[in-house]
């Protein structure tokens, strides 16, 4: 019913091509000024010269080390190699200078794997690398006389969003002292739940008693404060995920993703369950503790911005935003995505490979796609309508080139008439009893395109 979220929420055609290492960054000739047209609110550094669909304001870093391999995690995660790190650092800086000039970036999001199991040194050094390569936009226009202001260092670095995942084992006041100096603003922390059972049935490596001394000592130190929570864990009860929901809110975090769990083909958890190992929570059963989440979440205060998504007013991920939107953004690291000028692009996700690979001078991409515009026009319908805000139909026809009526308009108009969508005119957005049936929405209207 509810589909995990992932760090890179888009297709990938299954034909690989070798394009030579940092062909993917390199703009086209032409450069269209366009940051004073209105459309482009948010988007206002004088470094940005064309659509944020076609020139990234984000970049997605992998760090693939972990301490161990959760039972239903399906993303590039290398465990009990740390002798790898630095050598895998060395491959990313390589990486990096494919991209041939700083590229600057209003948010940098740093997902893995667990980015803060590295050793304060080595978030340095990384850091180090990313502040220059990607670093904070210089300057911004002003939002009356729309010239050029110089900004600070300290401006600079609040300018860009830095987010960093993490695990409560694996945060210290050292670690969080560490990354505010170098600039990180957000931290997510992967609770999953609060409930011992439920962190057992997941196979997550953390104890409740890890969890209140890494949320203090990100307070202390970062900005904004994001908690991770897995929902319909196997086992798991509707009062289960009520006393989760106590539990997180009572933190006051500024920002929480909620997922339902998802059966990757091929983890350990799908094969138990393939087994008859485990029984997963049935249907009726998730969908109430979804609609648990948007009731207590909205009395508290939190906008419901994306399906999976709560956040107290000005405090929703940017960064994520960038996916949801389909927007251009960059991807390092191994098992990284990256959608630039139209071209999506993965790279290998096994480490040694990436590292072999980057070092002796190949590409590490080995799939690419691009779509062609009625495609990337659908594609940007299906990740769009995921968000509270819903698909603008004036943006959506500058960013696509099509009309969206013109592509599903009986299909839409039908599911306005079962409450499921909304239209105000401008905008078409799922209704709460929408949310609840999203993916289903989004295929009937891909399929009567």
């Amino acid at each position: 019913m509810l589909e995990k979220q992932g760090k890179t929420p888009h297709p990938v055609a299954p034909q690989p091509t070798s394009p030579r290492r940092g062909e993917v960054f390199k703009p086209p000739p032409h450069r269209d000024t366009i940051q004073r047209n209105p459309v482009w609110a948010g988007y206002n550094s004088v470094m940005f010269t064309r659509p944020p669909w076609l020139q990234p304001r984000a970049a997605y870093v992998h760090i693939p080390f972990c301490a161990h391999h959760c039972g239903y995690c399906d993303f590039a995660v290398t465990v009990g190699q740390d002798s790898l790190v630095e050598l895998y650092l060395d491959a990313l800086t390589e990486e990096l200078r494919g991209l041939d000039e700083p590229r600057p970036v209003e948010t940098l999001f740093l997902g893995g794997g667990t980015p803060t199991s590295l050793t304060v040194p080595q978030l340095e050094r990384l850091f180090g690398e990313l502040n220059h390569w990607l670093p904070a936009p210089a300057s911004r226009v002003s939002d009356d006389a729309g010239e050029p202001e110089p900004a600070s260092p300290l401006t600079r670095l609040t300018n860009r969003e830095a987010s960093i995942e993490s695990t409560p084992e694996s945060l210290s006041d050292e670690k969080c002292s560490a990354l505010a100096a170098l600039g990180v603003t957000r931290v997510s922390v992967g609770v999953q739940s609060f409930r011992p059972h439920l962190l057992k049935a997941l196979d997550r490596l953390h104890r409740l008693e890890h969890i209140p001394p890494a949320v203090e000592a990100v307070r202390k130190y970062v900005p904004q404060l994001s908690l991770d929570l897995i929902f319909a864990a196997p086992g798991a009860t509707v009062a289960d995920w009520d006393a989760d929901l106590a539990d997180a809110l009572a933190y006051q975090p500024d920002h929480v993703s909620t997922y339902g769990l998802t059966y990757e083909t091929g983890t350990p958890l799908w094969k138990a369950r393939e087994r008859k190992q485990l029984t997963p929570v049935d249907e009726d059963a998730e969908l109430a503790m979804y609609r648990a989440a948007m009731t207590k979440f909205a009395a508290e205060g939190y906008e419901h911005y994306e399906i999976s998504n709560f956040a107290r007013p000005g405090k929703r991920c940017r960064h994520n935003e960038t996916y949801w939107a389909n927007e251009a953004y960059y991807g390092l690291g191994v098992g990284a995505a990256r959608y630039v000028d139209g071209s999506r692009e993965l790279n290998v996700r096994n480490t040694k490979d990436y590292i072999r690979r980057v070092l002796s001078g190949e590409s590490p991409t080995f799939q690419v796609e691009v779509l062609g515009p009625r495609d990337r026009a659908l594609e940007t319908l299906a990740v769009q309508l995921r968000r509270t805000d819903g698909i603008h139909r004036s943006r959506f026809a500058m960013q696509t080139g099509f009309e969206l009526d013109a592509l599903a308009a009986a299909k839409l108009r039908a599911l306005v008439g079962l409450g499921l969508l909304a239209d105000t005119g401008d905008t078409l957005r799922l209704t709460p009893a929408g949310k609840c049936v999203a993916d289903g929405i989004i295929e009937d209207i891909l399929a009567a395109c």
